[in-house]
């Protein structure tokens, strides 16, 4: 490891854990994502070896079959996962999500039957807020779910579904209006259901399809889908939590500590590329001389690293909010905004100081180039996370007197 990105304070079992997350990056990942990302092609055994090294249940309690660690060795390790590729991080974060969504707010019986599946892996997760009409604007999500009997139907048309296809537990948010009282906020009347169905494509249970993985720039390897409901019907109990009108809440929880996720999936990228940068700096001449030499690419090194440096600083101290019980809204989108623009920056850079051997497809650069510009996106844009700053920011200083 470099002297970039370090982490002070951590204790023997942290460094441990991230000492065996790096080597196998290096040994199993890296190898292997060139191939796999430009066939497109789902990294099973990269998978199977996450599966028995116990990342899957890196933060689900030790009642439960996990790990029991805390978010901060969960992002160290997303990050060193994500300098090795960043789709396989994004299989790891969205599987996260559930699984914490489930921890936080789920009843007994839900803990009891998916937990313990989840941190083997052998259940593995997906989640879907968007719709193809609403983007960003939760509230104006249209699926919905209607009472029928002892259970729920199901219509409507969910967006973006990282593992998608590959997951076998997908957690949607839907409208419950009926469920809500009279006036009640569009936030109220949102429910979160969790869908256990078979991995695959088309109608994978009855009124239930995944259409297909749709075509990216970057972000292969990884499937992302749509999920489509035609009068889907689900028991009482796959209602999180067992109570309607939560559901909003429920995945903001979810969301709040993805974004300390997807700030550590940038961290790692924006630190792959400042190593490669750095090493085809030092390989490649010009005018007699390494090109890192030229103080025009050595000045570019220079800001590349402090960004490094900074986005990691701001992503340990979100995790580290949150892990102290504190609310990390505040941290959180600072830390995914400044690490996902930073990390474009950082790759762009180094894109730069490829030249043109940066834009051909035998230069891992290029990989990187089009997997950035999703972390820009990915759990809320960055006007989203201004947003979020700007309110809270607001809240903290409002003037008094």
């Amino acid at each position: 490891m470099g002297r970039l990105a370090q982490t002070d304070g951590l204790n023997d079992v942290q460094q441990e854990i991230l000492s065996a997350v790096h080597e196998f990056v290096e040994n199993e990942i890296i190898p292997q994502a060139q191939h796999l990302e430009h066939n497109d092609e789902y990294p099973t055994e990269i998978v199977e070896g996450m599966k028995e090294m116990g990342i899957f249940g890196l933060m689900i309690p030790e009642e439960y079959g996990g790990l029991g660690e805390s978010l901060l060795t969960y992002a160290l390790c997303v990050e060193e996962i994500a300098r090795g590729w960043m789709s396989v991080s994004g299989i790891i974060n969205t599987h996260f999500i559930v699984a914490y969504m489930i921890m936080q707010h789920g009843t007994d019986a839900q803990k009891k039957d998916f937990l313990p599946r989840m941190a083997t892996g052998d259940l593995r997760g997906s989640f879907s807020m968007s719709e193809p009409g609403c983007g960003s604007d939760v509230a104006a999500i249209q699926s919905k779910a209607v009472r029928d009997g002892d259970g729920y139907v199901l219509n409507g048309q969910k967006m973006w579904l990282t593992n998608g296809g590959s997951s076998t537990l997908s957690a949607v948010l839907v409208r419950t209006d009926a469920e809500a009282d009279e006036g009640a906020s569009v936030y109220k009347k949102m429910s979160t259901f969790l869908i256990e169905k078979p991995a695959g494509f088309g109608e994978v249970l009855p009124g239930l399809t995944i259409p297909g993985k749709i075509d990216k720039m970057g972000y292969k390897g990884v499937d992302t889908t749509e999920l489509v409901m035609s009068d889907f019907h689900l028991p009482a109990e796959a209602l999180l939590g067992g109570e309607p009108g939560k559901g909003f809440y429920q995945m903001m929880d979810g969301v709040e500590v993805g974004r300390v996720n997807v700030a550590a999936r940038a961290c790692g990228l924006a630190n792959r590329a400042f190593e490669l940068g750095v090493d085809y700096a030092q390989q490649r001449v010009t005018f007699g001389k390494p090109i890192a030499e030229h103080q025009a690419v050595a000045f570019r090194l220079a800001e590349m690293a402090t960004k490094v440096e900074a986005a990691h600083l701001m992503m340990v101290r979100a995790a580290r909010t949150k892990d102290s019980g504190a609310r990390n809204d505040l941290e959180a989108g600072m830390a995914k905004y400044l690490a996902s623009e930073y990390c474009k920056e950082v790759v762009e850079d180094s894109f730069r100081i490829h030249g043109g051997y940066g834009y051909s497809k035998e230069y891992e650069i290029e990989r990187l180039y089009r997997e950035a510009p999703m972390l820009m996106i990915g759990e809320g844009t960055a006007d989203i996370q201004r947003m979020i700053i700007a309110r809270r920011l607001l809240e903290e200083y409002k003037l008094r007197g």
